[in-house]
């Protein structure tokens, strides 16, 4: 309610709508134009809004301010918070019914209310919320619910065949158990030389940053190579010990192997900073079709596979399936590192289409087995050789001084071209390198001279364009703040 110029009333504008008699004030909360927004302090079951109007601050409301100040001073101790009311609604989608309020500490919370959908679909929302990440499918890139669907089919097949495995290695020992105590005597069986494995695959963490899709398929082909010793050793009895252990040591590089490779891999889906929630939902996938596997391997154990024979055929069966689903599960990550082969990737598109690769464009076109082969229009750069392998000491000053200010130095040769990366380069300086390189080896086919002047030329070329393509890359999710190169050599100089 805004009085007319001049008048120095004061009413209040109730949530009732009647106008009520003057109250004490507690506040001056706002100013707008020449109107002074005042809030009283009123019962709780009232919403008042007082408002004075006045053309100028007369002596009058200069008084009542006054008194406002000094009535602060003379109840310090007294509340001056103004009661907040509940601010809630109500939303219905798909037959669901939800509650939702803001409580008084920001967060929102959301209550289902009444739900008139069929039992099945409650079931399957009660399991996305169990076994997805928060907010799925927009809190996760692209290629997850693939990856999920064939790490179930993985984790089945696997544990199914741990207890085939098991099975077999008990009675080449001579015993005669049941299924069920094979899924119990299992977790003793796997130390011993699985720790030698485990303790010589820890040497090759860097590799595994730099691959980790390469090194996750190589892990479960080396669980099935030590699963297929332990099923085949009751043909050889007398051979126990060799092949358990040798099962068992496999076994060992494929567990560092495939935990280390895990965080890399969830990180590549990770959309919202919400890594801990990606991981905690795809181990409880994990476990949950651990346990059913486990069930059916129990079940095969006494039926099909009870004998020998039956063990050769399945055992293969499952072991095929379980290296296919790790093979899909890798080819649907979008991994978004740099790596001597993505990074080859996108600059090869770049300088034959002018188009910049996401990781979702590139996850179906990496070579998840051999990794290192040459790209021919990325310029064919190997990286990571040793310095004296790759340049003599006579050119090393000529290339320093043309490339003084990167971190990278480039030598061309007849079939492929070296980089040297120094100690502390980043993405960013290897993506300048191949870039170079990718440029001079092109320019070298037209002109028939790699020579210093094709490498300055190329440079030059690289510097006009590299500003927007790394604005690009960045854009489309790609991490160009460290390059891993695995084993690579750099050097500081």
């Amino acid at each position: 309610m805004i009085d007319p110029p001049g008048a120095s009333s004061v009413h209040t504008w109730s949530s009732s709508g009647k106008v009520s008699k003057r109250c004490r004030f507690e506040a001056v909360v706002a100013f707008k134009y020449q109107n002074l927004l005042l809030i009283p302090k009123t019962p709780p079951r009232t919403a008042s809004v007082f408002l004075i109007s006045f053309p100028s601050l007369d002596r009058c409301s200069m008084n009542l301010l006054e008194k406002i100040k000094k009535q602060k001073k003379k109840e310090p101790d007294k509340s001056m918070s103004v009661q907040e009311i509940p601010v809630y609604w109500f939303e219905t989608s798909d037959s669901v019914t939800r509650h939702y309020q803001f409580q008084p500490d920001g967060h929102l919370s959301v209550k289902v209310v009444d739900d008139s959908r069929p039992v099945y679909h409650r079931v399957v929302d009660s399991f996305l919320n169990k076994f997805f990440p928060s907010g799925y499918p927009f809190s996760v890139n692209e290629g997850y619910l693939r990856y999920t669907q064939f790490r179930a089919l993985q984790h089945f097949t696997s544990a199914a065949l741990s207890v085939l495995s098991t099975q077999s290695l008990l009675f080449a020992a001579g015993l005669r158990p049941t299924p069920a105590q094979a899924t119990v005597v299992s977790w003793i069986l796997k130390d011993g030389m699985q720790h030698v494995g485990k303790l010589i695959c820890s040497n090759l963490g860097a590799r595994m940053d730099s691959e980790p899709k390469r090194w996750r398929i190589l892990a479960d082909a080396l669980y099935d190579l030590g699963t297929g010793l332990e099923v085949l050793s009751p043909l050889c009895p007398q051979l126990f010990l060799e092949m358990a252990g040798l099962g068992n040591f496999a076994k060992g590089i494929a567990v560092v192997a495939a935990r280390a490779t895990r965080l890399p891999i969830y990180s590549s889906f990770a959309k919202e900073g919400n890594l801990s929630d990606l991981f905690a939902k795809g181990e409880a996938i994990s476990t949950l079709f651990n346990v059913v596997g486990l069930g059916a391997g129990i079940q095969l154990a006494s039926t099909v596979c009870s004998s020998m024979q039956g063990k050769m055929i399945v055992g293969p069966l499952l072991s095929v399936i379980h290296v296919y689903s790790v093979i899909e599960e890798m080819r649907a990550a979008p991994v978004n590192t740099l790596n001597p082969q993505r990074t080859a990737m996108i600059i090869a598109d770049f300088v034959k289409t002018g188009r910049i690769s996401s990781p979702a464009d590139l996850r179906y076109r990496e070579d998840l087995l051999f990794p290192g082969r040459l790209i021919e229009d990325a310029g064919n750069v190997k990286v990571g050789r040793d310095l004296h392998k790759v340049v003599k000491p006579s050119k090393f000053h000529e290339l320093k001084e043309l490339f003084a200010e990167e971190k990278f130095i480039l030598c061309l040769g007849s079939r492929w071209t070296d980089m040297v990366l120094e100690q502390n380069a980043s993405g960013e300086d290897a993506l300048r390198g191949w870039l170079v390189a990718a440029y001079a080896a092109s320019m070298a086919k037209s002109f028939h001279d790699p020579s210093l002047t094709v490498l300055q030329d190329a440079y030059d070329k690289m510097n006009d364009v590299f500003t927007p393509l790394l604005s690009e890359l960045q854009a489309k999710g790609w991490h160009t703040d460290r390059f891993l190169d695995g084993t690579g050599t750099r050097f500081a100089w």
